[in-house]
This record gives structure tokens, C-alpha cells and sequence, in this order.
């Protein structure tokens, strides 16, 4: 059974930065895709980010050319570097997996943006 962690997430002021990290266990084998999606109270989970195995990357709109995703060599591992957050990036952060056996999700991390 695959394992997600989610840290990094806390308080933090308008304009600020955070790293999510997101850290695979149980498995011993790579990720095709993994990404970060978040959900808002009342509002429906959306995607922030994700990467292929290929490297090759995705963003919601709402955070291009704000937040960059990476992950490690082993693709066991995924972070997402949040600068200039806003209010409205305040949500709950969940890292996701996919394998070709299906998708695996972490709890989740809490981020809040003051104004």
C-alpha cells in the first residue's frame, strides 16, 4: 500500500513563500504523474500542479508563474515552491500519485495566507 506525507504547510503573510513536501512510502515503484491539488472550504478540489514522469509540467492558472513543482530522481517525491501567496491560496494541499495501478492521495496540509 502507497503512502503520501504531506509537509510545510503553516501560516503566512500576504506575498510570502512556503515549500510543500510530499514523500512517497510503501512503494518501489515511480510515479507516472504526481502533483499537488488543494481544496478551499465550499469550493470543489482543484489542480495546482502536477509532473510527468517526462518532466513535464502543469499548472492551474491561478498560480502560473507563482508556484514551480519539482520532484527527486527516484520520482518517489514531489515539492511545490509557493512564492508571492495571496489570501485566496489558502486552502488544503493534497499531493497525489499515479501509478498504473491507480491514484494514491496524502491527508493533506493546511496552508492559510493572511492579508
Amino acid at each position: 500500500q502507497v503512502h503520501l506525507v504531506e509537509s510545510g504547510g503553516g501560516l503566512v503573510q500576504a506575498g510570502g513563500s512556503l515549500r510543500l513536501s510530499c514523500v512517497a512510502s510503501g512503494t518501489i515503484y515511480a510515479f507516472k504523474v504526481m502533483g499537488w491539488y488543494r481544496q478551499a472550504p465550499g469550493k470543489q478540489r482543484e489542480l495546482v500542479a502536477q509532473i510527468v514522469s517526462n518532466g513535464v509540467t502543469d499548472y492551474g492558472d491561478s498560480v502560473k508563474d507563482r508556484f514551480i513543482i519539482s520532484r527527486n530522481k527516484a520520482q518517489t517525491a514531489v515539492y511545490l515552491q509557493m512564492n508571492r501567496l495571496k489570501p485566496e491560496d489558502t486552502a488544503v494541499y493534497y499531493c497525489m500519485g499515479r501509478t498504473a495501478w491507480g491514484d494514491s492521495w496524502g491527508q493533506g496540509t493546511q496552508v492559510t495566507v493572511s492579508s
